[in-house]
């Protein structure tokens, strides 16, 4: 049934109200969709919908009255219908897609979930029914829930959004930043959200904004003209990137690097953006080459982390101010942690 016929067959009621008719052809579409991915109770659908379950049980009736397949099992109802063909392999990219989505969640929110599932429900039995119900929980943090639907929203109706935003250690977050949003980009490292776009008001340039330091979010009457965004190329944008910043970079720089054999296997199974092909070495050891961007200091402050996680098994072998500044930070974790080995 398409919306047009969900809301001719809603008409069929001609006592009521246009609104109301709308209201019902919405969730005779919507309840298509619910059954398509598995099977629901009356209740279920009644608590999904917001209204008494004899609301539903009418609907199921339309829906079994014009002739799509409505089944009922037991006490569930499910609809006969088809999802995307996908080879093994695509199929595989979907759930980790689903998988992705479930870890960076910021917050519990009921379009996000419904993005899930649906993702869950191209996958073919018995997989759909394992990935379906790994997507029946998220964490509950409703502020976040609430930033990230403005987000969408700015970016899909190409509104301005306006917010204050604290950098780390700052107590008092900066006000009145508006951002033209072009893209959402997920870290790398720590699978959260960034917001990328035209900030307008305090700097007149392209920024980067993680989703959880940005507060007190509104969208704005204003709207920007669609071609800004579609001519925006995250790819070049994040070229430099190691993490998300990205664009903000002044410029960039390539790093050496050897890892020990104690640490080369990580490196062999690749992953890892902007870097070379290892080199190997006889005793296991391997070199590689790292592209990462470089702020006004000129250090990859986004690459730095990386490094310091790999211990004594890394050793940066150049650029000079690299190498020097990761010294400097080994000997002063030494010199604070250190004790009597100083």
């Amino acid at each position: 049934m398409s919306p047009d016929e969900a809301y001719g067959r809603a008409k069929d009621d001609r006592n009521r109200p246009p609104a109301l008719v709308r209201v019902k052809a919405w969730r005779l579409f919507e309840l298509q969709r619910l059954l398509r991915e598995k099977p629901r109770t009356a209740q279920e659908l009644a608590d999904h919908f917001g209204v008494a379950r004899r609301s539903v049980q009418r609907d199921l009736r339309a829906l079994a009255e014009g002739g799509h397949g409505l089944e009922q099992r037991g006490y569930t109802y499910a609809l006969r219908g088809t999802v995307p063909h996908l080879n093994a392999v695509e199929a595989l990219a979907v759930h980790a897609a689903a998988r992705l989505l479930y870890h960076h969640t910021p917050a519990f929110n009921r379009h996000y979930r419904e993005g899930l599932i649906k993702l869950a429900a191209m996958l073919p039995e018995p997989a759909r029914s394992v990935a379906l119900r790994s997507a029946e929980h998220l964490p509950h943090r409703p502020d976040e829930s609430q930033a990230l639907e403005l987000v969408a929203q700015a970016w899909f109706e190409r509104r301005v959004l306006r917010f204050d935003h604290c950098k780390p250690g700052q107590r008092e977050p900066e006000r009145g930043f508006e951002l033209q949003v072009y893209f959402v980009e997920i870290s790398r490292e720590n699978l959260v959200p960034y917001v990328i776009g035209w900030e307008r008001a305090r700097r007149g340039a392209m920024r980067t904004f993680k989703l959880s330091r940005m507060h007190h979010l509104a969208l704005l009457k204003d709207t920007f003209d669609e071609a800004l965004v579609r001519d925006f190329d995250p790819r070049a944008y994040l070229s430099d990137a190691w993490g998300v910043v990205g664009g903000q970079h002044v410029g960039s720089v390539t790093v050496r690097l050897r890892f020990e054999a104690g640490a080369a296997y990580r490196i062999l199974e690749g992953g890892y953006p902007n870097m070379s092909e290892p080199m190997k070495h006889g005793d296991g050891a391997v070199e590689v080459d790292v592209r990462a961007g470089v702020d006004r200091s000129g250090l990859p402050r986004e690459l730095l982390p990386f490094i310091l996680g790999f211990g004594p098994r890394v050793e940066v072998l150049s650029p000079h101010n690299v190498r020097e500044h990761w010294l400097s930070e080994l000997r002063e974790t030494l010199r604070r942690h250190g004790g009597d080995a100083i």
